[in-house]
């Protein structure tokens, strides 16, 4: 091939692969480079990242702790009571620990004038916004003035927790919707053998029966305590234990039969039984004679040593995406307004957690007694759990 051939043939050769290179897609640019995204801002904290926080047994679901940990990197350590009256022992001597506490509305009250708490910043609260201006107002007349120290985490009512086939086999016409369950010793006396339980609740049981017996459940009159006392003592011998905590793994396993007790812990018994997949159906009723309506509250001792960890946990608590989780969790009424269309339909639509309008009316307030009051109403208590 002669010298001008070669050229021609390289030439060619040379625009072949040019073409070819012009076939092919160019490499992508590489990305413009990022800007540099600012900084979250850091969340103020206390010094040491850690809560200590000492709520009831059973009131949060299991996944909002670890939650909370994970997005704050502070170290929460909570531990339960099942009384307020443990938790009101702890306040009053001092130097709990705590950051944070669950008392019910009653109890704060009276704890609020002992000086127990430290008032709320609210600027370190924001979704305060999304709390329900009703229930607000109503634990405000009733408790805590402009709410100034805490803010509600669940509200919810005592009444009758029971296994539908244990007591229509002992009473096919059982008075499901009436204290009489309790409090008539002709109708709980058949429902020994099974087990029935009442709450350690002094100041609640005993309004209770105040309202079946038809008086003020607030009245610190002695004649009604005395009235009270004596329909206790009458049923005392069918009843098998009083606790506040214990009554739900014996209703979901089938130990106990009927229990005065709060309406969460009761649909968290019959949840367990259904997840054990064991045979009982557990239901609960407000009763017609109405029922004590008690409100639970998130607030901070005077001397929390971390309360800025303890204002992030409140205000994380009221997102309502976490308070609809509690909710359905525990199935307990929150007052979070803006969760409200987040909450399960079973548990939002269920008129034993959230009451109709026509129920509503005949929920009382658990309100604080006075200091003589309380004394008799201890002795009252003693008297009855004892059996003396």
């Amino acid at each position: 091939m002669n010298a001008s051939l070669l050229r021609l043939s390289a030439a060619a050769t040379v625009a072949l692969l040019l073409a070819a290179c012009g076939n092919k897609e160019a490499p992508p640019a590489p990305p413009p480079a990022a800007a540099t995204a600012p900084a979250a801002p850091a969340v103020e904290t206390d010094a040491e990242k850690v809560l200590n926080v000492y709520n009831w047994s059973d009131y949060i679901d299991p996944g909002v702790v670890p939650e909370f940990e994970k997005e704050t990197g502070i170290k929460v350590n909570y531990d339960v009571f099942d009384s307020n009256e443990v938790l009101e022992t702890k306040l009053l001597a001092g130097r709990t620990g705590y950051d944070i506490v669950v008392p019910s509305a009653s109890f704060l009250e009276r704890q609020i004038k002992a000086g127990v708490f430290q008032k709320l910043d609210k600027a370190k609260l924001p979704n305060l916004k999304n709390m329900d201006e009703a229930i607000a107002q109503r634990v405000a007349a009733a408790h805590d003035p402009g709410n100034e120290h805490a803010v509600n985490y669940f509200w919810g009512t005592s009444g009758v927790g029971y296994n539908e086939a244990k007591i229509t086999e002992r009473m096919a016409s059982a008075p499901v919707d009436s204290f009489a369950m309790f409090y008539d010793p002709s109708v709980v006396s058949k429902f020994k053998d099974c087990g029935v339980t009442v709450l350690d609740a002094p100041s609640e049981v005993v309004g209770t029966v105040l309202l079946y017996l038809g008086k003020d459940p607030n009245s610190e009159k002695p004649e009604d305590l005395k009235a009270a006392e004596d329909v206790l003592m009458k049923i005392r011998p069918y009843i098998r234990y009083v606790n506040s905590s214990k009554y739900i793994e014996d209703l979901a396993n089938g130990e106990v039969c009927l229990s005065l007790g709060w309406v969460g812990d009761v649909f968290q018994a019959r949840d367990r039984a259904n997840a054990a997949g064991k045979d009982v159906m557990i239901k609960y009723r407000i009763p017609k004679e109405g029922a004590m309506m008690f409100f639970d509250m998130l607030a901070i001792p005077v001397d929390a040593p971390h309360p800025i960890n303890a204002h992030l946990f409140i205000n994380y608590l009221m997102r309502p995406e976490v308070a609809a989780k509690n909710s359905d969790s525990v199935h307990y009424a929150n007052s979070n307004k803006a969760s409200y269309d987040l909450i399960s339909k079973d548990v939002r639509e269920d008129p034993a957690v959230y009451p109709t309008p026509d129920v509503m009316p005949k929920l009382q307030p658990d309100l604080a007694e006075s200091p003589q009051f309380t004394r008799l109403l201890t002795r009252t208590w003693t008297r009855f759990k004892t059996g003396k």
